[in-house]
């Protein structure tokens, strides 16, 4: 048996497995391998082998005649130092790919054959390809409501779930696509000042300008191990932090790895994603937020129902108390776009300056006041004027002052970009339409959120008058590249729409 050097290489291939082979190792010759071919490595020794997809190489810069080199995750995986023999072998196909081709022919699959996908994949016996095919089938053939229950089961069984000792944890979100919507950090201080225990785990954002914890990371520290979350959340009722710290529906995150760049976002796929991750952070009641609009997810507020009917039923077999609330998604929520941007519309509202944008003001006390109708001392109807109570005493601004403390307050000041361009009206009139996917790719094109300043300032909402030639939003940016690209987009559609009412 031919044996290998195992070899790290410092490439990230998100949420997969890649190993590397050079062409001329006698290995790979001998074994008949072919670039993608999903093989299996394992120490000479024994122990778990890691299933990866291999990569060709001709550099021995990147992988030696004698070595197998692996990517930093599957390195990680098969926990062997450098050096270490290992063998390798052609991967046996995963059982469960049959049930991927049984729905690619419209079939509906059973709990267990869901269950097998998400074993498989969580074990990284799928290629990205695969994965794409069990997508693209789901969405184009649809899933039955029940199909969609069996998902969400699996997507939690093949994880951890956390459970927080308390017969009431809340739980927020909203299902994306508007620009400013950050409310999250508005409700969270409001809810816990309340007294509800609310830990909230956040993605970082994939597509969209900035996700709940890279806006909460201009803050303060939002990569929180397990232990410390717990004792945060115990301590101030409610945290602020990344999720990706905890194995929670860990197919969940693989999936997505896939379905952004392919931009799948089917119904059935989005309600198992979203349900399987609450339900394992040890959610009990949870509020969801359906945006609709012109340029928003749901474009409509019969298929906004359709989903709300979709989200009822799941969570409602998976015991979860669950309200739904659609919500105007026809333009962006605050003015800020991009992490430092929107924190400065969030603590305008926490501190009651009069300059807050009122938009954001008005959903995070709606959202809030819904969630402290889950207490059943408060009654219906009476939960915004105690969330409101809350934000005008200042008692939110105390309680995410006292959260960020002890997450560990960001010592580094961050400011918006020193680039900066003004985008002007191209004509005088009434601002009559905003496009929330081009603001958003224009704020991403700008750096945001990898760069915490970078992003857009609208300066004008819906039904607001210009004049041609005032600022319509200014660009920031840090990086000159960055920066031209944003320009450039912005040029060929501002994402705004000049008229003369609006109706």
């Amino acid at each position: 048996m031919i044996t290998l050097k195992l070899r790290r290489v410092a490439i990230d291939a998100y949420k997969e497995n890649v190993a590397y082979l050079h062409r001329e190792c006698a290995l790979y010759r001998s074994e008949g391998f072919q670039a993608l071919n999903k093989i299996e490595v394992r120490s000479e020794k024994g122990g778990s082998p890691v299933i990866a997809v291999l990569n060709v190489v001709d550099d021995e810069n990147i992988c030696r005649l004698d070595e197998l080199g692996l990517s930093e995750q599957g390195y990680e995986q098969l926990g062997m130092p450098e050096g270490t023999a290992v063998c390798v072998s052609h991967a046996t196909p995963p059982v469960s790919i049959r049930c991927v081709h049984k729905k690619i022919a419209g079939e509906c699959l059973s709990f267990n054959e869901y269950m097998g996908i998400a074993r498989d994949i969580v074990d990284n016996r799928y290629s990205k390809i695969e994965m794409a095919a069990f997508l693209v089938a789901c969405a184009e053939t649809g899933m039955e409501r029940e199909e969609v229950l069996n998902l969400t089961r699996a997507m939690i069984d093949t994880g951890d779930r956390l459970d927080w000792g308390e017969q009431m944890v809340v739980d927020k979100h909203c299902i994306g696509g508007i620009p400013g919507n950050r409310t999250t950090l508005l409700v969270v201080p409001i809810v816990a000042a309340h007294g509800m225990l609310m830990p909230k785990t956040s993605s970082r954002a994939i597509t969209s300008p900035a996700g709940t914890a890279d806006t909460m990371e201009v803050l303060a520290d939002v990569n929180l191990d397990p232990r410390e979350l717990r004792d945060i959340v115990h301590r101030e009722r409610a945290c602020i932090a990344w999720g990706g710290n905890a194995r929670l529906a860990p197919l969940d995150d693989i999936l997505i790895s896939v379905e952004r760049p392919l931009y799948l976002d089917s119904p059935g796929q989005m309600v198992a994603s979203i349900l399987s991750k609450k339900i394992a952070a040890g959610a009990t009641h949870l509020l969801i937020d359906i945006p609709v609009g012109p340029t928003a997810k749901m474009r409509s507020r019969t298929s906004a129902l359709r989903l709300r009917k979709l989200f009822e039923y799941v969570g409602d077999r998976m015991g979860l108390h669950l309200v739904v609330v659609i919500t105007d998604g026809t333009q962006p929520v605050g003015r800020g776009i991009g992490p430092v941007l929107e924190i400065r519309d969030v603590l305008q509202v926490l501190e009651n300056d009069p300059s807050a944008p009122a938009g954001l003001r008005d959903k995070a006390l709606m959202l809030a006041g819904r969630i402290l109708e889950f207490d059943p001392d408060v009654r219906g109807g009476q939960g915004y004027v105690i969330a409101r109570d809350i934000l005008d005493s200042g008692r939110a601004l105390t309680k995410l002052q006292d959260i960020i403390e002890a997450q560990g307050a960001n010592e580094v000041p961050m400011t918006p970009g020193r680039l900066q361009y003004e985008v002007p009206a191209p004509a005088g009139g009434v601002v009559i339409g905003i496009d929330n996917k081009q603001i958003a790719h224009i704020a991403r094109l700008a750096g945001a959120p990898m760069d915490k300043g970078a992003g857009l300032d609208l300066h004008y909402k819906l039904g607001d008058r210009v004049r041609e030639g005032d600022p319509l939003y200014t660009i920031y940016a840090e990086i000159l590249a960055d920066f031209n690209f944003a320009k450039e987009s912005a040029g060929n559609d501002m994402g705004y729409e000049i008229g003369d009412s609006y109706k």
